[in-house]
């Protein structure tokens, strides 16, 4: 690790290029594994599938790293704008990699105009972790932000469930239970710590205004979709409407998972 970290500080963005590239191996890789057979009977649905796959990888990867990065070097939470560390680089630059493919999924198999609030997510985080990998700054803000990946996990199991149209499975109900406490300590904890941080450091923290809009951005966005999922999850109004926004929200909440 020691000896990586000046190339991909020397590099940040070919090395980025690199991470996307092992992301869309893992893409492929994944396609050769069995999917539910009404998955494959859809092309919406098959697409949704292959891509909530990669994103699991990445989310299991990625929330697991950066948690245990937090644990080993506590300062990381203290200090989001100078501290980081080898792993804690190299993490960033294999997650935005990832978000790069992603974005490049999207766009290619023409999804682009149906998603576009995920490329907005992902444009966001790009540029905030570029800019971390360039300046050297941020690094530990984007290990927090991170964290989130954690409840990414669940979130992805439940909108695969959902498609393999297993909402009455029993692992489905326990998911989703685990979902909403995942959600809360890792997703809005974690997005309320870091926007509390660049506000009450605001006056000396650099590009704090581009910062704090991004954040508000994504805070109002994952506020709407915690009230889709309460209302889909927990408060659903009939079960024809049930059925209904499970397929709506399989695309609008996708954008929670990367």
């Amino acid at each position: 690790m020691e000896a990586l970290l000046p190339v991909l500080k020397s590099h940040p963005g070919p090395s980025v290029l690199v991470c996307a590239l092992l992301f869309r191996v893992v893409h492929q890789l994944l396609q050769r594994l069995p999917v539910p057979k009404v998955v494959k009977q859809d092309d919406l649905r098959s697409w949704k599938w292959r891509n909530l796959s990669v994103s699991m990888v990445h989310s299991l990867l990625t929330g697991t790293w950066a948690v245990t990065c937090a644990v080993v070097w506590p300062e990381t939470l203290s200090n989001i704008y100078t501290n980081h560390t080898p792993l804690s680089y190299v993490l960033v630059c294999v997650s935005t990699g990832y978000f790069v493919q992603d974005a490049a999924d999207i766009i290619m198999t023409g999804h682009a105009r149906g998603s576009w609030e995920f490329l907005l997510h992902h444009s966001l985080v790009i540029w905030c972790f570029l800019y971390a990998l360039y300046t050297q700054l941020y690094v530990a803000g984007a290990v927090v932000a991170l964290f989130v990946e954690v409840n990414s996990v669940t979130l992805h199991l439940r909108l695969m469930l959902k498609l393999a149209v297993a909402q009455s499975s029993p692992l489905y109900h326990v998911n989703k239970v685990v979902n909403l406490f995942t959600y809360v300590t890792f997703r809005l904890s974690t997005q309320f710590y870091l926007t509390w941080y660049i506000i009450y450091n605001y006056s000396w923290l650099n590009h704090s205004p581009y910062f704090l809009v991004s954040i508000m951005v994504m805070n109002i966005m994952i506020l709407i979709y915690f009230y889709r999922l309460l209302r889909a999850d927990f408060f659903p109004r009939s079960k024809s409407y049930v059925g209904q926004n499970g397929m709506h929200n399989n695309n609008s909440k996708k954008f929670l998972n990367d």
